[in-house]
Formats: structure tokens, sequence, C-alpha cells
């Protein structure tokens, strides 16, 4: 791991945490975390300083997320970073998000083959500069071979766009004689997915108090449990990071059925 004082911050934080997590049952846990990192652009502003500097300052969340869930064995984390509307934003502002993530996916690479991070995008890629996808491509190469946590990017990500782009690639393939239309079902819509070959969210974190799904992974977060807090992006620590697994794990999720021990499952109350 690094010598920076995250890294010193999620060891002291989290070593108690993860030998607790290991007595809570493997189904109880979350095995995909999404993350929208909202609030970076307050952060900044309430301090006086251009937005820009609060997804600077964001950054290092973004490192003690994906170093923590490394050390948890998760099986995988999908961040928003860049939505398909976040083009109508200033100029400037633009310019300096992808200038971002150019800088970050270069610096980031060693740590994420140190873990054994494997790094994956999912997203448009229209209208993203050239050497962010050079980036992109050049990190997902070096990390193909890596065993630990998957990283999802969603940059330049839509999910009515995403679901739209299968729409179109399903019916090409019916057009084509190669699809019948009576062998599409959810399976088929999932594997023309942006996110096909990854499981679905089991956990999606949200910061800045914000209550919307702001177009973000529509359809594979049907059954996610949702956790919802006021900290701002930059703010948010290995603390907070806990707290969400820890509401996860003290939920009940019947995915429409009933719980074995809930009363209304010895009547005849129809599920929800």
């Amino acid at each position: 791991m690094t010598d920076d004082p995250l890294h010193h911050q999620a060891d002291s934080h989290g070593m108690e945490f993860r030998e607790q997590l290991q007595e809570i049952p493997s189904e109880a846990r979350p095995r995909h975390i999404a993350v929208i990192m909202d609030g970076n652009g307050r952060w900044a502003q309430a301090r006086g300083l251009p937005r820009l500097a609060g997804h600077k300052e964001g950054a290092g969340s973004v490192r003690m997320l994906i170093e923590e869930l490394a050390r948890l064995k998760m099986d995988a984390v999908t961040l928003y970073s860049f939505s398909s509307e976040n083009w109508k934003r200033p100029r400037e502002e633009v310019e300096g998000l992808m200038a971002l993530c150019h800088e970050h996916l270069l610096s980031e690479r060693e740590l994420m083959l140190r873990n054994q991070i494997r790094f994956r995008r999912i997203g448009s890629t229209d209208g993203l500069p050239e050497k962010v996808l050079e980036q992109l491509e050049a990190t997902e190469q070096a990390t193909a071979d890596c065993s630990g946590l998957q990283l999802n990017l969603a940059l330049n990500y839509g999910s009515r766009q995403e679901i739209a782009d299968a729409t179109r690639r399903i019916s090409e393939k019916v057009r084509q004689g190669d699809l019948d239309p009576a062998d599409i079902d959810q399976k088929v819509i999932s594997d023309h997915l942006w996110t096909a070959g990854i499981p679905d969210p089991d956990l999606l974190i949200r910061t800045a108090g914000e209550m919307r799904l702001s177009n973000y992974l529509l359809w594979q977060i049907s059954y996610a449990e949702l956790f919802v807090t006021d900290v701002l992006w930059p703010d948010f620590t290995i603390e907070h990071l806990h707290q969400a697994i820890w509401a996860y794990a003290g939920r009940k999720r019947k995915y429409g059925g009933l719980q074995a021990e809930d009363p209304a499952s010895t009547g005849d109350a129809p599920t929800s």
C-alpha cells in the first residue's frame, strides 16, 4: 500500500472494522458498491475556491475508497465521475475535469497494479479527448490480468443513453436474423449494456444529501440498497464508508418476497 496520510488513516480506523466484518455472513456484505461522488463544487464554493479545486480535493476520497475496498476484498466498485449531462457545464470546468482524469489515470496506475485492481471504463467515447481515451485504454490493458477489486469508471455515462444503445444493438441483431425477438429476456438486455459482465451493484452510496439517481445505472441498481449522506464528497472518509457497509449489513433484502420470520409470511398477504 502507500505511505500517504490517507493510507495510515485507513489502517488506524479500518483494522478493527475489517475484523468485525469477517463475522458477518458473506451474503450480508455488499460485493459491488456504486458511488455518486457529489458535492465537490459545493465544497470548493463554501471555501471561496474555484469548483475545480473541489474535484482535486475529492481525488483523495477516491483513493481512500479504492484502497479500503481492496483491503476488504470487495468484488467491484463503480464510480460516477462524469455524466453525459456534465458537458453542459462551463467549458473551463469540463476541460479541467478532463485534464484531471488524464492526470489521475497516469498517477494512479501504479497503485492499481500494486493492489491488483482491475480497471474498466463504462460510458460513451463520444467527445472524450484523444489523450484521455489513450490513457483509459492503456490503464485497462495494464491492469487486465489483475485479480482483485474491479474498478469501473463511469465516464461520459448516462443510463438512458446506455439502454438506448443496447436497444439499437439488439434490434440490429434481430434485423440480421441473429436473434429471435422471443429470446430477448433480461439477460440479453444486460449483456448488451456497457456494464456487460459486471455483477449488479448491491449498494449505492450518494454523498451531498441529494435524493435522486441522476441517470446512473438505472437498470443495474433495480435491487440495490441506497445509502445517502449529507457529507460532501471531499469530506467523505473511511468512517463514512464503513457506516454505509454496516447499514447495508443490517437491512433485510427480500427482493419482493417475504422473510421467513415475517409474521405476514404465514398468511396470504401478497408480495410487494
